[in-house]
């Protein structure tokens, strides 16, 4: 069985948010939510990486052990959903993830919270066949329809790798190996590959 995983090359990530707009426009995300955000350490000096951040959707969540009301499941893939029908907006999972995951949207403006919010990997809901309300609530089921994650898809540079755990480990293993030393880490054989001749 598969194992749903993400994995960031920080030697391709060129910050340019396009895995952020892709989740957002894919899943209607609430105001205030970003289910995927780019991270960069050492933000405009010599050697500064980027990474695209979200759920890692661990296999001993820490959001799971703290929900009270047990609204965190995991799917036969690996993947960490929750219930927003049964999330009373607590905000244990958010303080307990380490990843900033859980996120809770705004809706006024003294912080009243509603339903916790975090990344789904493109997988909808708790429903088996997804209904148009469950859809509005936690976007499209894309592994349903042997798609990857919007975000992993529409990555440019091929930094964002999502799937089976497996199989994006073997790709990131075989790009650590071919890689380059010096001015070879960084520009366009990095981020699209070397030419084959």
């Amino acid at each position: 069985m598969a194992r749903m995983k993400f994995i960031c090359d920080s030697e391709r990530c060129i910050e340019c948010n396009g895995c952020v707009t892709a989740c957002k426009a894919e899943n209607d995300v609430p105001w205030g939510v970003n289910r995927r955000r780019v991270v960069t350490m050492g933000d405009g000096q010599p050697g500064e990486k980027s990474i695209s951040v979200a759920c890692m959707h661990c296999s001993d969540a820490p959001c799971m052990a703290v929900c009270p009301v047990d609204c965190f499941y995991r799917t036969d893939e690996g993947v960490v959903l929750h219930d927003k029908d049964v999330c009373i907006g607590c905000g244990y999972c958010s303080y307990a993830c380490p990843f900033g995951a859980p996120q809770f949207p705004s809706n006024g403006t003294f912080g009243l919270r509603g339903k916790m919010d975090k990344c789904t990997f493109c997988a909808g809901g708790p429903e088996e066949h997804g209904s148009a309300a469950e859809n509005e609530k936690y976007g499209r089921n894309r592994l349903s329809e042997g798609k990857l994650p919007a975000c992993a898809e529409m990555c440019s540079t091929k930094a964002l790798l999502g799937g089976d755990g497996d199989v994006v480990a073997e790709i990131f293993r075989t790009r650590v190996l071919h890689r380059g030393k010096g001015s070879e880490v960084w520009g366009w054989g990095t981020a699209y590959g070397k030419p084959s001749k």
